[in-house]
């Protein structure tokens, strides 16, 4: 995901795993724990790509129930 800051253009400086219609992106992990910067990875995301919803997925947990965190930016409903 390509980015411009302050005047300047910077490309491929993101990569977001996958971005579901536009709408949706998923954050894909494999470990043990999330940590707090596995969050905030993909809040940067959702704020540069102006998303609304993501998906922190995380392959390693006991259930996929237990290995999904949803997070918003910004919420505001159509």
């Amino acid at each position: 995901m390509p980015i411009e800051f302050d005047g300047h253009a910077f490309g491929a400086a993101f990569k977001i795993d996958i971005l579901v219609e536009e709408r949706l992106i998923l954050e894909i992990k494999s470990v043990e724990m999330l940590s707090k910067a596995h969050a905030k990875q993909l809040l940067t995301y959702l704020r540069l790509s102006d998303q609304p919803v993501g998906l922190l997925m995380n392959f390693s947990a006991a259930t996929m129930k237990e290995g999904i965190r949803r997070m918003v930016n910004n919420y505001r409903p159509d």
